[in-house]
């Protein structure tokens, strides 16, 4: 279990603030340091193990404070201890201030870390400050509590979702109230989605390398404090807990759930050339994994790894947790790089390690949706289909297998897996909703840019293009970026249409990329984290003329209506359901209606025409070849007829027409192409 403590962090108790912080064993003294206009306040804290606590009088919420830590210095040993820098208390739930002096925030002296020199300037007003805050009560219980089966989730980004939407006051734009605003709400709604997804929203700082450069991590996966809601997502300064809950508040009355990216691997001192902002001058080896040299031990290729095997690191992460869902009101985590939590010390992945456990066990968190991002930047690190119960996780194994599929490679046993909910990776133990399906994310090209680029372009971001995978799996369609063509242009409408279609009615949880069903272009950058722009804001004016925002929501409703799309168990198939020839519940068939056999699945189909059974059964035709193809309709299974309900074909997804069409009918199906039919009922 993690170690306990009396509560840690600031708390008020009138006008009392008590504290109770750790340091390392070879802390000499920590001092409490209230910033007051007069000047530095220090209440020295008293020792009892590894914790120190004290208190002090006339402290008021809004007041800003912090620590500092006496003690040796012997980097070698990763000690790092510095009282002439302030640091940030881990548990804090406020924080004001940036980094705006690299040089001053090092612990450091010189260009060697490991150089054996003290840097002793001070470094209050350089670096961030904790704010002392009154308690919260409890948010309310109620919630969405949307089933796995249903949950259709939306990711983005606090700032680039409302910056430029021309229906939210602009001084709202931005924010977290920008998100709860009615137009976006309603949007949200419409499309279908439930659960709303996050980039981080812990208040965060630029890394290091990107502070040299003069630059900043927009996407915010460089954690400063892990109970504290960034202060910049707020449009008064100073309120972001109460927008926070407010916009929660708000998302879960239109039956929204709010999920949250957390990013526990690693945080924003980088390397140990980088700053000392918090837990690096409180006690290195204590929340790190370090070597026996005191260097970092680097799995998330971010300079540092946060030890899974500290009780100090366990103890945060629950407490952070715990108190973003029975304080704030969130609905769940998706957890970064989530690999690292089961690699204690940097080491091989351990599925049943404590931390892992501990997360999934504990009352409060075992009530909200976790889901892991199973890799982090090492390929030992690369664990789909290995997080046990009650875990989901992203599916990267889905994400290139559709992408193969429709640009012609692969074979059809890849997409028959993954469109079947990935039994492979997730059978028995779980469901198929363990997978979380998707094509495209924050990470990587936006679905816009997938169809028209096939080399990323990423000059903006300043790393001559070592930055962002070029694994991207995608198709440019005959020409690189923006086109006048309409040949091209229209392909690439048709192909986006066709990949949401197969992510929206597969087995499994679809997570959509927020902005693709604006169309929304990076202008083929696949690496926009250091970009706030335009470049990574979404733009708006699609919504002049939404032909894919209604076919994202023509597709999302035909899953809703459909029980047989939102599975809480596997196909099985005839070989398993059907010993006195009952309808199989899942039939793979060739264009001419015959069903595949065992080698069939192996070759390097271009057609997949899939009947699942239900009430009523749908036929789903997945056609990537290049060429039109003839399909029957298949009377087999004892279906009449058909009736076309979805076709990619067009920019809402509206069929041409809707009529039946009899069992034994041949349509014909033009190139690139998916389209959807129901049976009609049987007699």
């Amino acid at each position: 279990m993690p170690i306990s403590a009396p509560r840690p962090g600031a708390h008020l108790d009138g006008d009392v603030l008590r504290v109770t912080v750790p340091a390392a064993s070879s802390a000499e003294a920590v001092e409490l340091c209230l910033l007051e206009a007069s000047g530095e306040r220090r209440i020295e804290l008293r020792r009892s193990g590894d914790w120190w606590s004290g208190q002090a009088d006339g402290v008021h919420a809004g007041d800003a404070y912090g620590l500092r830590v006496h003690g040796p210095w012997d980097p070698g040993r990763g000690v790092r201890t510095n009282p002439a820098k302030l640091l940030v208390d881990p548990w804090t739930r406020r924080v004001e201030g940036s980094v705006t002096s690299l040089a001053t925030a090092r612990a450091f002296a010189g260009s060697d870390p490991f150089s054996g020199a003290r840097d002793d300037r001070d470094s209050a007003g350089v670096v961030p400050h904790g704010i002392v805050t009154a308690d919260l009560d409890p948010a309310p219980t109620s919630r969405p509590a949307v089933p796995w089966a249903d949950t259709v989730i939306y990711e983005t980004h606090v700032r680039d979702l409302t910056k430029l939407h021309p229906d939210v006051p602009e001084h709202l734009r931005g924010t977290y109230a920008g998100v709860a605003h009615p137009a976006v709400v309603d949007h949200l709604v419409a499309l279908g989605v439930t659960t709303v997804e996050l980039l981080p929203v812990f208040a965060h700082t630029s890394e290091p390398s990107l502070l040299a450069r003069g630059r900043t991590n927009h996407w915010g996966y460089s954690t400063l404090a892990y109970l504290a809601p960034h202060p910049g997502y707020a449009s008064s300064p100073g309120r972001e807990e109460q927008e926070f809950r407010a916009m929660v508040a708000t998302l879960h009355a239109a039956g929204l759930e709010v999920v949250l990216d957390v990013v526990f691997n690693h945080t924003c001192e980088g390397a140990a050339d980088g700053p000392s902002l918090s837990w690096r001058g409180l006690d290195a080896a204590g929340w790190y994994a370090l070597d026996a040299r005191g260097r970092d031990v680097d799995v998330t290729g971010c300079g540092n790894t946060l030890d899974a095997a500290s009780p100090l690191v366990r103890a945060l992460v629950v407490d952070s947790l715990r108190h973003w869902v029975a304080t704030m009101g969130v609905d769940g985590f998706r957890f970064d790089l989530a690999s690292t939590l089961g690699r204690p010390r940097g080491g091989a992945f351990d599925p049943t390690t404590p931390l892992l456990g501990e997360i999934a066990d504990d009352p409060v968190l075992a009530q909200v949706k976790l889901i892991a991002e199973p890799w982090d930047a090492t390929g030992e690190g690369y664990q789909v289909g290995g997080f046990p119960a009650p875990w989901a996780e992203w599916n990267g194994r889905f994400r290139d297998g559709v992408r193969d599929f429709w640009r012609g490679h692969g074979p059809l046993s890849e997409i028959v897996t993954r469109f079947a909910g990935s039994s492979d990776l997730y059978w028995p133990a779980r469901t198929p909703a363990a997978s979380v399906n998707f094509v495209t994310a924050h990470d990587g090209f936006t679905l816009a840019d997938l169809v028209s680029y096939e080399h990323k372009h990423n000059e903006a971001n300043g790393e001559q293009g070592r930055d962002g995978t070029d694994d991207n799996r995608s198709w440019n369609h005959g020409a690189e970026g923006p086109t006048s063509d309409p040949a091209i242009l229209a392909l690439r409408a048709r192909q986006a249409r066709n990949l949401l279609t197969t992510l929206l009615l597969s087995a499994g949880t679809p997570m959509l990329l927020g902005g693709d069903e604006l169309g929304h272009t990076q202008h083929g950058n696949n690496n926009v984290y250091s970009l706030d722009d335009e470049t990574s804001w979404r733009s708006w004016t699609a919504l002049s003329s939404p032909g894919l925002v209604d076919f994202v929501a023509r597709a999302l409703a035909l899953r809703r209506a459909t029980p047989a799309l939102r599975r809480t168990d596997f196909f099985y198939g005839r070989e398993d359901t059907d010993p006195d020839g009952a309808t199989p519940d899942v039939a793979w068939l060739h264009p001419g209606g015959d069903e595949l056999a065992e080698p069939d699945f192996h070759h390097d189909g271009r057609t997949l025409v899939v009947r699942v059974d239900g009430d009523p059964a749908l036929l789903l035709v997945l056609h990537a070849g290049g060429a039109p193809v003839d399909v029957l309709l298949p009377a087999a299974f004892g279906d009449t007829a058909w009736a076309p309900v979805l076709d990619a074909g067009t920019a809402t997804g509206a069929p041409p027409s809707t009529d039946p069409l009899p069992a034994g009918t041949v349509l014909p199906v033009p190139a690139h192409t998916a389209l959807v039919l129901r049976a009609t009922p049987r007699g």
